[in-house]
């Protein structure tokens, strides 16, 4: 009994002191993390693969990949607001049930009267996915309504975030669809137009072919003049050798592009390939891209070389054509699929996920006076402790004070069936 009493009261004295380490190693001086909800299985969801978006409240909003109701398990929308007191309250505003839509993996955007919109992989009318819009009803009152389900020629898949035109047109991306030669299809870019009587009609604007990319998975992003931009993480007319696993020129596994689309009035999309990469510089650029206001184009790659990923930069030169940058390279970090965002002095930030040191870092690069960009990580999440988080997959938001969040799809305060968690959101206090 007394050996018994003493092994659990040991163990309870570990557990203490770990989750006490944790605290204290994640709770030092600024930059330091901290996490504002942990996701547990069941009908609050989790794997929080998406990014976030705040409202002028402070309140922050994502889906879950998994979760909701029970019968199905098909991802939710949710919101986190401030208790009174302290501390972040969970919300669940949707629940998916696979007929309205399955699986959301992206983030979600706000339109000027604050309704929400995002999309899902999977469900709605043919299960190939859809886009969805929720509208405020009540205090935490949300309803859902499909805008579109995909049906295979115009998308399948869709998972990057969406955008917005001045108009109030949507814009996004799906991975799989369309009518190039991929098995089920390359992937597209789409449109959808809201119509006078409420609905919303779909226009495919670019069908992938796998020579001029494959495969879309981030965001598009919009310059002044209305073009689109975005990448792909196949595809391509590479000559690349098989060191990141891009073979195959002009095919699905190729290296990725990024990519233009722009038309005139009155006449369809075109689209270009601005720069088709290699494993001599970089390759994979899944994520989505950023703008400055030079009209530069700024992304990351999650495999080059020798490297495991990088971030480049894209300039545009005067007698048309681009011309690529590598800002850094990353050599024990791995697929950047975040994306990037700026602050107000030009700093970049980012997540990766994690390999032989960490389960992931936010980092932040710095331009130089000499042209270089210095790397800083902010928070390196502790692979001997799970609390703070297990791969950073999303890209990150700022708020009005430099504060950044994120979420992570695994980690968190409750351990899994596996020990290491169903997600988190956490802040970077600055």
């Amino acid at each position: 009994m007394s050996g018994r009493g003493f092994s659990i009261g040991l163990r309870a004295a570990l557990a203490i002191f770990t989750v006490t380490l944790c605290v204290t190693t994640t709770w030092a001086q600024a930059p330091w993390e901290r996490v504002l909800y942990s996701f547990n299985y069941g009908a609050n969801g989790w794997d929080p693969e998406g990014s976030l978006v705040l409202d002028a409240r402070g309140n922050l909003y994502g889906t879950t990949n998994f979760g909701g109701l029970p019968n199905c398990a098909c991802g939710t929308v949710f919101q986190l607001s401030h208790k009174v007191g302290g501390g972040w309250m969970e919300t669940v505003l949707h629940s998916f049930n696979n007929a309205d839509g399955a699986y959301p993996s992206a983030g979600l955007i706000f339109d000027a009267a604050g309704h929400l919109y995002g999309t899902t992989q999977n469900g709605g009318a043919y299960g190939l996915g859809t886009v969805f819009q929720l509208r405020q009803q009540g205090v935490r009152i949300w309803t859902e309504k499909v805008l579109h389900s995909f049906s295979g020629p115009d998308g399948i898949n869709p998972n990057g975030p969406l955008i917005f035109d001045a108009a109030g047109n949507l814009y996004g991306t799906s991975r799989l669809g369309g009518v190039g030669p991929c098995t089920n299809g390359c992937g597209t870019v789409f449109e959808l137009s809201p119509e006078t009587d409420g609905g919303w009609t779909e226009k495919v604007l670019h069908s992938f072919s796998g020579t001029d990319g494959a495969f879309p998975l981030g965001s598009l992003i919009s310059d002044a003049a209305g073009n689109l931009y975005g990448t792909t993480e196949g595809g391509g007319e590479t000559t690349s050798s098989s060191s990141s696993g891009c073979a195959n020129p002009g095919g699905p596994n190729g290296c990725g592009v990024v990519f233009e689309l722009s038309a005139e009035a009155g006449r369809e999309w075109t689209e270009k390939v601005l720069y088709t990469p290699n494993d001599a510089d970089f390759a994979i650029p899944g994520a989505s891209l950023i703008l400055d206001t030079a009209g530069n184009l700024y992304g990351t790659t999650s495999n080059s070389g020798s490297f495991w990923g990088t971030v480049f930069e894209l300039s545009p030169e005067a007698g048309g054509g681009w011309t690529e940058t590598v800002l850094h390279s990353f050599n024990d970090y791995v697929n950047l699929y975040g994306g990037l965002i700026f602050d107000a002095a030009g700093n970049l930030y980012g997540t990766t996920l994690g390999t032989f040191n960490s389960l992931g870092t936010v980092f932040e690069l710095s331009p130089q006076a000499d042209g270089t960009w210095t790397e800083t990580v902010l928070h390196s999440f502790d692979p001997n402790c799970h609390h703070d988080g297990v791969d950073p997959t999303s890209g990150l938001i700022m708020d009005t004070r430099g504060n950044l969040y994120g979420t992570t799809v695994r980690g968190g305060a409750y351990p899994g069936v596996e020990g290491d968690g169903y997600g988190t959101v956490y802040e970077i206090v600055r």
